[in-house]
């Protein structure tokens, strides 16, 4: 069965979106491009591979978004305590997305669910998801 492996996020700005993954997360940089079409990072945390790209062309990019993309919707990360992994995104400027908890009805300390913990807002416009117990067909899942 295919595993996801890499995940690519096109950004305006690879230094603040890489600096972000890497002082939250702990995620590691092992690798750059810089490349007439495309510059970036290469990120890690052990298990995926994350590239935070910025695209100089629109061909690059893929017609359909254009070099001016910047895109996904959210990464879920799994994290040993939402409360220290809350205090970490304050630090880094990053806002709970309530409107998005509420109307999913999580993120509450009484309630916690397979799948989705609480929602934050980060760099680009991708939201990541926090959670303690995983997601279902993970081998780290672990519902409470």
């Amino acid at each position: 069965m295919a595993k996801i492996k890499h995940i690519a996020l096109s950004t305006q700005d690879v230094d603040a979106t890489s600096r972000f993954y890497v002082d939250v997360f702990g995620m590691k940089q092992i690798g750059r491009i810089d490349h007439p079409a495309v510059r970036g990072y290469f990120l890690s945390d052990g298990d995926l591979n994350l590239a935070i790209l910025n695209f100089r062309n629109d061909a690059a990019a893929g017609v359909e978004r254009g070099k001016d993309y910047c895109g996904l919707h959210h990464i879920g990360f799994q994290v040993e305590s939402l409360e220290a992994i809350a205090e970490r995104l304050a630090a880094a400027g990053s806002a709970r997305r309530d409107d998005v908890n509420d109307a999913l009805d999580v993120g509450r300390q009484d309630r916690r669910y397979a799948n989705v913990e609480v929602k934050y807002s980060g760099p680009d416009g991708v939201m990541v998801d926090v959670s303690e117990t995983g997601w279902v067909g993970t081998a780290t899942f672990n519902p409470q």
